[in-house]
């Protein structure tokens, strides 16, 4: 079996801030995730990091080392962990099959970890696994301590029967099981017959400083592609595209382009199905492409897209409490003409409630979007000055 043709999983790796999600991503794949200059300076993931790697097998152990045949392909989105970037975290998990939850054995459950749980709950994700990092550093009576509350953190969740694995992501041990656990998720069923939907999580210009005009590349984009096919040379259209603003009227111009190489990984490939972590080169100006200005954008064959809009009306579920590292707080109701954050696939808006009709609600959006038709979307609300995720939606028209 080629690398080609494996089965593709794209799994994200969540839990609070300074656990060790980014060094076991760098362990597990042999890649560091963290490229942007900040996240280097400041130590932790700001925007979504991506690592992919081949799982092999060899007697019944697992590696990435090449040994034995390859089993599976996994593409890894590295999610932030700080409160703040919550909304990078829901865009994170719109684009994933399963993921991996980290708990610092030497910490133990924190209020991230329990709205990153949330997250993972209001995004449908339900193939999760649970790994307890830093047992080198943590006593035996706290691991064990740890476990126990993790057990009570998942009773009655989507993640119950999540396998948890102790773990020191520095000192390499037990990383074996975890690729053990990738190769037993149930490869997702993908939709390859309707229209591509291809959702950008990043976009950037990769050309260097002093690169001869005529060999610039084109504009990037990288994402996930949720359903369909998507090949060389297709003619693709981008929305809600480039952002302008004229005299304080805002405006969003659909943009259209040519696919001019894929990528899979590192891998170049003539198309892409759903399942791995992708990124398209385009015939656009990178200039257009650069600082993640197209980031929340949705991609489709031309003129197979609907028109954004700036209304949507969704069918609400709201979770009972929120989180702080002070308190438990219990969500109030939906109100009128209140403000809340929704992240709709890898885009991010805020509406106001204009009607409420039982557990429907219809708002006006700041940012138009994309609406499409049965796709779950997170619901935050700004408590005390920071948006904090209250629960999930679908989008019925």
């Amino acid at each position: 079996m080629t690398n080609e043709n494996l089965p593709e999983l794209t799994i994200g790796i969540v839990g609070h801030i300074d656990h060790g999600k980014t060094t076991l991503l760098s362990k597990l794949s042999g890649k560091w995730s963290d490229t942007h200059s900040e996240e280097m300076k400041r130590g932790i993931t700001i925007k979504l990091g991506y690592a992919d790697m081949t799982i092999y097998e060899d007697n019944g152990k697992f590696n990435i080392e090449k040994k034995g045949k390859p089993v599976r392909y996994v593409s890894f989105i590295d999610n932030p962990g700080h409160e703040m970037l919550m909304a990078t975290t829901l865009s994170g998990s719109a684009i994933i099959d399963a993921a991996i939850l980290v708990v610092a054995a030497n910490e133990g459950i924190k209020p991230q970890t329990r709205e990153h749980l949330m997250a993972l709950q209001a995004k449908h994700v339900k193939n999760i696994i649970i790994v307890q990092n830093k047992i080198d550093i943590a006593t035996k009576e706290k691991t064990l301590q740890n476990y126990k509350d993790i057990k009570n953190l998942i009773k009655g969740t989507i993640a119950e029967n999540a396998k948890i694995i102790p773990i020191s992501a520095q000192q390499d041990i037990n990383l074996d099981k975890i690729y053990e656990e990738l190769t037993k998720i149930e490869i997702p069923k993908r939709n390859l017959d309707s229209n591509p939907i291809f959702l950008v999580a990043r976009s950037f210009d990769i050309n260097r400083p002093g690169k001869e005009i005529e060999k610039l590349n084109g504009g990037v984009l990288g994402g996930s592609l949720k359903q369909g096919k998507l090949k060389v040379g297709d003619e693709i259209e981008i929305k809600p595209g480039l952002f302008t603003k004229k005299n304080n009227q805002v405006s969003y111009q659909t943009i259209t382009t040519k696919i001019n190489s894929l990528f899979k990984g590192s891998n170049k490939v003539d198309e892409v199905t759903p399942g791995a972590s992708i990124s398209i080169e385009t015939e656009l100006d990178p200039t257009l492409t650069k600082t993640d200005s197209l980031t929340g954008s949705v991609v489709s064959l031309k003129g197979t897209l609907p028109e954004i809009t700036n209304k949507i009306k969704i069918k609400a579920t709201k979770f009972e409490k929120t989180f702080t590292e002070k308190e438990e707080k219990i969500i109030e109701n939906f109100k009128p003409s209140e403000m809340l954050m929704l992240s709709v696939n890898t885009t991010i808006t805020v509406g106001t409630v204009q009607k409420i009709s039982g557990d429907t609600l219809e708002l006006n959006l700041n940012i138009p979007i994309v609406a499409l038709k049965g796709d779950t979307l997170g619901i935050a609300r700004n408590l005390l000055g920071h948006w904090r995720l209250i629960g999930f939606g679908e989008i019925v028209e």
